[in-house]
């Protein structure tokens, strides 16, 4: 695999730092808000944004985090050994009259996103879902479309999008990986 660096610790910083400011333009009432993640980095990008929030508006938003495992549709055709892990989902305040910031790392043909919708649902009926990702790189298969984007990234379907956090990963950025054609 080539490996190509697109957004390196200080890029991720400030691209968090520009959603958080989109964030709080695109909803004046605050006080109605919830960030929530899905596991796992897009909730270690939620706890960021949400400290972000909190530092902009001086306001303690309700954070939260969802687990997708059980909503994908994909799980029968997996292999055994890429079956998903399973994470504790953490709702802990009503969903009902809150737009619901929803944060993931990566958004590529829209099954998670999806997927996290469901999973939402099963918790309550927010008024509203806004998508925060870090990065966008299309392909989508369904019709889904973020509000707040870090990152637009052209990909093919064959190269892979590597986001890597400090609290999962030990190191910050996010890189393209492509298979390394073999010239005979």
């Amino acid at each position: 695999m080539s490996k190509r660096e697109v957004l390196e610790a200080d890029d991720v910083a400030r691209t968090l730092r520009r959603i958080a400011h989109e964030i709080v333009e695109k909803n004046p009432d605050l006080s109605k808000v919830a960030v929530v993640g899905i596991h796992t980095r897009g909730a270690v990008l939620a706890g960021r944004l949400h400290r972000l929030l909190f530092d902009l508006a001086g306001l303690e938003l309700p954070l939260g985090e969802i687990d997708i495992s059980f909503y994908r549709d994909d799980l029968q055709s997996r292999a055994p050994d890429r079956q998903p892990v399973v994470h504790a989902t953490r709702l802990d305040f009503p969903l009902e009259s809150r737009t619901v910031i929803l944060v993931d790392d990566v958004l590529f043909t829209g099954r998670t996103i999806r997927a996290a919708i469901d999973a939402l649902f099963d918790y309550g009926r927010p008024d509203c879902i806004q998508l925060a990702v870090l990065c966008d790189r299309g392909h989508r298969e369904l019709p889904i479309r973020p509000d707040f984007v870090g990152k637009n990234l052209p990909t093919s379907r064959h190269e892979r999008v590597a986001v890597s956090l400090s609290e999962t990963d030990g190191e910050e950025g996010v890189s393209i990986l492509s298979p390394v054609e073999v010239v005979e």
